[in-house]
């Protein structure tokens, strides 16, 4: 598995686990510092940009100082170097960590980690130690189900074969990774005996705004746990954009930090485990899931564009903008938020408003449009 130094100093050292991340945001909701980032949710999720989900601020010295002497201004310089953030803070930068240890407090899937001389710290105050393992009981019949629906592929079955003592049955032994396990119950409620048991790490609440939601997708490609999709309708029937499976959803907000426009909004309103600190934790996590910040930044190749506009009315921004550009008249309107196509190719009008959703991306048919990664400044 990836591992990547964010920070190092002396003894200790802090390390994220990009593999095991799933772009909840909980970490950047919890710490007090705000040294950490996240971005480009929906991109990194669907694959089409080379970065991670997660960041930790940088900046050189000299803008360290003169940022205490701005009353802690959230606008930290990046470093440029992105060796720095796979090895660590070079010398060069400051960091304004204090290494308290709640971002991988707070984190459901261990993806960020602190280490003393090389060790992991760990206790009963951390949300992904105290969370009770997925088992799975002798009542398992082998069957299968768990492993076909599990959305993070942590389940298999080995040695799978008919009993040969005569009894009608099925013998083999059903694993669980707990390392990529997320909690999210799909196994134990489709299973036939009862023979799983999940522990949920959050309760919570989940609302989306049928009227701002665009339908892109993004927060269906970005769920961890498979928790929305798209229902199938008949010709003429009108259904809901999106459609949320409750009892799969583990309320971590990936869905809302993804979205584009803003449409969905996600609040824990609890912990499920028993943890040290929960009280404290709970308070830190009650607000809505944050907004990411733009980790990207749109570039397209003119000389492939073909100005098919494609990119412009699929876009979520510029689909919100005027429901008439959404349904296709592209060149009935002259002002767009994010993409338009002047003089037979797409511009980018304003990269500010981008939902780093790469939907624009996906539909284009020339590979014209894509999103690299943003230096934070």
């Amino acid at each position: 598995m990836r591992e990547v130094l964010l920070e190092s100093r002396e003894d200790r050292s802090q390390v994220y686990y990009p593999e095991r991340c799933i772009g909840c945001g909980n970490c950047v909701a919890a710490c007090p510092k705000g040294e950490l980032v996240i971005g480009s949710v929906g991109a990194v999720a669907r694959g089409l940009i080379e970065k991670d989900f997660l960041e930790k601020r940088k900046r050189s010295r000299k803008n360290a100082n003169e940022n205490e002497n701005k009353n802690g201004d959230e606008d930290l310089d990046q470093s440029k170097d992105r060796n720095e953030i796979e090895n660590g803070i070079g010398s060069n930068a400051e960091s304004r960590c204090i290494f308290c240890t709640i971002c991988a407090r707070v984190c459901p899937t261990g993806a960020l980690e602190f280490r003393k001389e090389g060790k992991p710290e760990t206790d009963e105050s951390y949300l992904n130690a105290s969370l009770k393992p997925t088992t799975v009981s002798e009542r398992c019949v082998r069957c299968g189900l768990c492993a076909e629906v599990c959305p993070q592929g942590c389940i298999t079955i080995e040695g799978r074969k008919l009993a040969e003592d005569g009894a009608l049955k099925v013998e083999g032994k059903t694993t669980i990774d707990q390392d990529c396990c997320i909690h999210c119950g799909w196994c134990a409620s489709v299973c036939p005996v009862g023979a799983i048991e999940v522990e949920k790490p959050f309760e919570g609440e989940f609302f989306r705004d049928e009227k701002i939601c665009q339908a892109c997708r993004t927060c269906i490609d970005v769920c961890p746990a498979n928790a929305l999709f798209n229902k199938d309708w008949k010709q003429g029937e009108i259904v809901e954009k999106v459609t949320h499976r409750k009892d799969a959803c583990i309320y971590c907000g990936a869905c809302a930090v993804a979205c584009p426009v803003g449409a969905i909004t996600v609040r824990k309103t609890g912990i499920v485990p028993s943890v040290k600190g929960k009280k404290a934790f709970e308070k830190k996590l009650s607000d809505p899931s944050p907004r990411p910040t733009l980790t990207s930044v749109l570039v397209i190749d003119e000389e492939n564009c073909l100005g098919c506009g494609n990119c412009v009315i699929a876009c979520p921004v510029n689909a919100l903008s005027d429901p008439y550009l959404a349904a296709g008249h592209l060149n009935e309107l002259e002002e767009k938020p994010l993409l338009g196509v002047v003089n037979g190719t797409v511009k980018v009008v304003d990269q500010e408003v981008c939902g780093s959703c790469a939907t624009c991306s996906m539909i284009c048919p020339a590979d014209a449009i894509w999103l690299v990664r943003r230096e934070l400044s």
